[in-house]
This record gives structure tokens, sequence and C-alpha cells, in this order.
């Protein structure tokens, strides 16, 4: 039911990135092409990491996750943080967003990181559900910051 992905699926990757964007209700911010997607994934040294939930009858990608390495400074090993897990809405409920986490539970596991963390819109009343039906826990002592855009180039700029 999961696979590692291969650049064979970048495509079905960004189709699947431009359905969560849709989701999240923010399609104009999924910007990523399908060749930034390439590079990231499988250039000479990748970015990020992603995993393919397939429906077992047809073969076809029905969700993903798309990962990247962080460090724990406190722990002093890597942890996963996963930027995206999405299930299309007719495969959810069979069990593909649940492998999609315990696969990457496994390579934690395995490869002796502490952590998998990720982020969720506060209003995604069923996702957090499903993560805290998993035995995740919310982190409400800190608060995500981000720079982008204009804030960002101009900080960076040093204006």
């Amino acid at each position: 039911m999961i696979r590692t992905a291969t650049p064979a699926d970048v495509p079905v990757i960004h189709t699947l990135i431009r359905e969560l964007a849709e989701y999240e209700k923010a399609p104009e911010e999924a910007r990523a092409g399908q060749e930034q997607l390439r590079e990231a994934l499988f250039g000479e040294r990748p970015a990020a990491f992603a995993h393919l939930a397939v429906d077992e009858d047809s073969g076809e990608p029905v969700g993903f996750a798309l990962w990247f390495l962080n460090f724990s400074t406190w722990r002093g090993v890597h942890g996963i943080y996963l930027e995206d897990l999405y299930v299309r809405p007719g495969a959810r409920g069979g069990g593909h967003g649940r492998a999609l986490l315990t696969e990457l539970a496994r390579i934690c596991v395995e490869r002796g990181y502490e952590r998998l963390e990720w982020s969720v819109l506060n209003w995604n009343r069923p996702a957090i559900g499903f993560y805290e039906a998993l035995g995740a826990r919310p982190q409400d002592e800190w608060t995500v910051y981000r720079l982008t855009d204009e804030a960002l180039t101009a900080l960076g700029s040093g204006r």
C-alpha cells in the first residue's frame, strides 16, 4: 500500500500537492513546478523525500507524504518533519493516512530519529481527530512564525 516515490511519480505528486492546496483553501499558494519537485526529491542533493499510498486494487496513487529531516539540538539527533500528508477524499478511511504515518514512524525508529513532527491547520478538525487517535499531541506551547514574499526579501536584503 505504501511505496517510496520515484522520479516517474513527480507528475502525480504535483497533482496531489495541487489537490491538497485546494482542500486547504489556498490553491494560489502552491506554486512549485514539476521540475522544482524533481530537483528537490531526486536531484544531486535531495532536500525532501516522498512516499505514495497506492490503491491495492487499481495500483493508482491515492495519497502521499512529503517530508524532510530536521535536527533537535536538545536531543542531538535528526527527526522527520512531515511537510504534507494528503489522501484523496474517495480513499479516506481506507487506512492510507495511517499507513503513510506508520512508514515514517518506522523510518524514525530504524534510523534512531526521535521525533516525527508536522503542522495542521486549526480548522481541520477531521485531521486533528485522526492525528490524536494515533497518539499525536499538539504542541500548543509553540507558535509557528513564517517569513515569506516581501518580508523575507526585505529582511534578507538588509532593509
